[in-house]
């Protein structure tokens, strides 16, 4: 026999799929009739317009059908303002310590971070800031990016990302793509218009990003530096000094040069290099041959420098790979050696923990 604590236990399990919470624990489900075995029910939404309404209309559905229902008659409402604030509250009270920092930026959170930086611009950087991060979640990690290049933002275009974050009331969700949850300054600027921001801006952004935002349940987090060694890089640095760093550059010796440059940065600020990046090391012609189009040297010379070593050498592309996203496909060459070296870096990081 059906009833409201049958309908609302099965209900637990349902998700919100931004807030990675149970429907029933936000107080979403209202108003149960139950005749027989026909059930009606309201969900009351975060905000009007939700982008996930269909998703959750299908969850709610199965899960009440799972439970014995023949059939469902589900509206939706929205929270009202008092609700949204209410739910504001609770959502940063979870992430937060009683001194506003946030929970995830204590030694003890469990959170991992990743600072993916360069000397100079035009390396590729934020390929493989998005690459080894969806690598890390294929492998089940959860995992999100944080964009930092505020001036020169460009993961949300290079992952193909047409969707904004949701916002409840002053709090962000991050937009998930390919498994990844991504903010970005992207996301707020109109039009790819410029930001023109002294020092103490560039703070209060990374600063809102980090306890404004709903990053919810993470292992690790990508940051993707602007390159060389201003303001960002060094506020990331006194925010999160437990954060571990990937210096990324090309062969060229003048790369390489600039490159050490950062790595030094972040002996400086106590930040542990991960390795270095080899980014674009070779062009693989169709006999088999490489072409180093930006000479040999500069990844194993930028680590000597820097007492490190050459964690990936990465390929230039080839003409079947180049897609209209920047996350490689799976089955590529290139995916496996960010696959490879994504392991290398959780195995090494967790091990840190232990």
């Amino acid at each position: 026999m059906l009833t409201k604590e049958k309908i609302l236990e099965a209900l637990k399990h349902v998700e919100d799929p931004e807030l990675h919470k149970s429907v029933v624990e936000l107080n979403m489900v209202r108003n149960i009739a139950i005749e027989g075995t026909n059930v009606e029910l309201e969900v009351v939404l975060t905000i009007s317009g939700c982008p996930l309404k269909a998703k959750i209309h299908d969850d709610v559905e199965q899960a009440i059908i799972d439970a014995g229902a023949t059939s469902v008659s589900l509206t939706f409402g929205t929270m009202t303002p008092e609700e949204r604030a209410e739910l504001t509250k609770s959502l940063k009270k979870e992430a937060t310590t009683d001194t506003g920092m946030p929970d995830m930026l204590r030694p003890d959170s469990g959170v991992k971070f990743i600072a993916i930086t360069s000397g100079k611009g035009g390396v590729g950087k934020s390929t493989v800031t998005i690459n080894l991060a969806v690598a890390l979640a294929r492998q089940g990690k959860r995992v999100g990016i944080l964009d930092a290049d505020i001036y020169g933002f460009s993961i949300p275009a290079m992952m193909k990302i047409k969707q904004k974050p949701t916002m409840i009331d002053q709090t962000v969700i991050p937009v998930v793509s390919n498994g990844v949850k991504v903010m970005s300054m992207g996301f707020f600027s109109a039009d790819n218009n410029p930001v023109m921001w002294r020092g103490p801006m560039l703070n209060k952004w990374i600063r809102n990003f980090l306890v404004n935002t709903h990053w919810g349940p993470l292992d690790y987090l990508l940051l993707d530096l602007p390159p060389g060694t201003g303001d960002v890089a060094i506020d990331v640095a006194a925010m999160i000094p437990q954060a571990e760093e990937i210096i990324v550059t090309t062969p060229h010796n003048v790369a390489s040069f600039v490159a050490s440059r950062a790595g030094v940065m972040a002996k400086h600020t106590k930040h542990t290099i991960l390795g270095v990046v080899e980014n674009m090391a070779f062009y693989e012609e169709q006999d088999g041959s490489k072409n180093y189009l930006f000479g040999r040297g500069g990844g194993d010379a930028l680590a000597t420098e820097l007492d490190s070593q050459v964690i990936a050498t990465i390929p230039f592309a080839s003409p079947k790979e180049n897609k209209v996203t920047s996350v490689f496909d799976e089955e590529s060459y290139i995916s496996e050696v960010f696959s490879l070296l994504a392991e290398d870096i959780s195995f090494k990081m967790e091990a840190e923990k232990v």
